[in-house]
């Protein structure tokens, strides 16, 4: 997500990230990560949680990268919604099949 700034407080970090900044940590579902109390610093969390966050001084804008705790590129199993043509050209939805074991296969030709 890009911002304008670094002045985000809790309440709107968690609204663009998902991560509540509660007493124990940054939580979000079952996950909660200790943070050190005190006012909230964006690029603390951000570091704690495993999220990029770089600048672009020529535009005056900051990125900030999905979190990656341990170093992994998710924090949960739960896949974002995908919706895709099927083999007859009908929209197929990836929720459709929630509740099953799904695999993804993704291919790239570069």
């Amino acid at each position: 997500m890009l911002l304008e700034g670094l002045d985000v407080t809790a309440p709107q970090f968690e609204q663009i990230t998902g991560w509540a900044i509660k007493p124990e940590g940054a939580c979000r579902g079952d996950v909660c990560v200790p943070l050190q109390s005190g006012t909230f610093d964006l690029r603390a969390v951000a570091d704690r949680l495993g999220m990029p966050l770089v600048q672009d001084e020529q535009r005056g804008l900051w990125a900030l990268g999905p979190s990656s705790l341990g170093g992994r590129a998710l924090t949960t199993a739960q896949a974002p919604e995908l919706e895709l043509p099927d083999l007859n050209g009908s929209h197929f939805k990836l929720s459709q099949l929630r509740g099953q074991k799904v695999v993804l296969v993704a291919w790239a030709p570069y």
